[in-house]
């Protein structure tokens, strides 16, 4: 019971963080992990965990995303290639192989996490002049791949670096392209279940009950996110991941 209402906690705040800035499985992961879950099977489980909460984001951000262009809709096809690749990957990795990657991967999360403003605005400004044409959305897809590919095989971490990459495309203002960010998470997600489902590395009670946590967070933290700054919350999760990262480190060498 103690556990499970951690897991329900958890599931709130890793909701809350990944609808206003993205980043929340580097705090939830780490917590799987100190509640006895193996590290590639907390990795696996992460993406139950995300799904629902991002459903419940995209929920909140609805009309937001009745304002995407429809062409759009085309980058969800790199989207779901690159989460298989990823995916794939991570079902033929062995256990400990991941373990000992996992200190590193958090940190690169937050590394990411931590730049992912800087090269937002690089890309903005560097392109804001430019016409944008299917060509550069084809580029864009194809720019996508990699970091679906991450997103396939370590799910935190994703959802800013894709909001950083939105950059390059002429959506007009950054609930709509936190709304686009939502909906690639959602396909990275689901794409990720089904190729894992069926390999035994996903926890199902942990996952499921961390997620009714995070469909509340989710929905939750849609509505903040378009009231509230997120500069402390992110400095937050840069803290406490940068903590985890060392933690596991630590745990692991």
């Amino acid at each position: 019971m103690e556990k499970d209402t951690i897991l329900l906690l958890s599931g709130f705040i890793v909701g809350s963080m990944n609808a206003i800035a993205g980043g929340g499985m580097l705090v939830g992961l780490p917590i799987l992990v100190a509640l006895g879950v193996p590290p590639i099977v907390a990795n696996a489980t992460s993406y139950t965990v995300t799904l629902p909460g991002q459903l419940a984001a995209a929920y909140g951000y609805r009309r937001y995303i009745h304002q995407i262009p429809k062409r759009y809709a085309l980058l969800l096809i790199p989207v779901i290639l690159g989460a298989a690749m990823g995916a794939f990957m991570l079902r033929h990795t062995a256990a400990k192989d991941f373990a000992s990657l996992i200190p590193l991967l958090v940190l690169l999360g937050v590394l990411l996490f931590t730049i992912q403003p800087v090269l937002h605005a690089r890309l903005h400004s560097h392109l804001k002049e430019q016409p944008r044409t299917w060509l550069s959305l084809a580029a864009i897809g194809a720019a996508i791949v990699p970091i679906t590919f991450y997103g396939g095989y370590f799910g935190a971490g994703y959802g800013f670096i894709m909001l950083a990459f939105l950059g390059l495309t002429n959506l007009p203002g950054v609930h709509l392209m936190n709304s686009m960010k939502g909906i690639s998470a959602i396909f990275v997600a689901a794409t990720s279940i089904a190729c894992l489902s069926g390999a035994h590395l996903i926890d199902w009670h942990s996952g499921l009950t961390m997620a009714i946590g995070a469909i509340a967070g989710g929905f939750f933290g849609a509505h903040s996110a378009q009231r509230v700054s997120g500069h402390w919350l992110r400095t937050t999760i840069i803290v406490l991941g940068m903590a985890a990262a060392i933690s596991l480190g630590v745990r692991q060498y």
